[in-house]
């Protein structure tokens, strides 16, 4: 939904069934390696923040990747102080 794809957008995408894709969100499959990396290009993202091993920062300009899980945090804490005193 962040990145405006239907299922069947994102089926087409990747060549797949759109039910095998409901079966990934649902948590009834799980995708392969392949798919896996298919679906880190497709939403920039890499395969952690898929598997729920990471925070992703929404922001298209940073790259956080080769950065520490503490790192990461520590500029997701700045943003929010930013934020805040806006």
């Amino acid at each position: 939904m962040e990145n405006n794809l239907t299922q069947k957008q994102v089926a087409d995408i990747l060549k797949i069934s759109p039910s095998i894709i409901s079966g990934y969100e649902t948590g009834e499959r799980t995708p392969s390696v392949e798919v896996l990396l298919s679906l880190s290009y497709l939403y920039k993202c890499n395969t952690d923040y898929l598997l729920g091993r990471e925070i992703k920062i929404i922001c298209p300009s940073i790259d956080a990747g080769g950065l520490t899980d503490g790192q990461v945090q520590a500029i997701s804490n700045l943003i929010d102080s930013i934020r805040q005193n806006d």
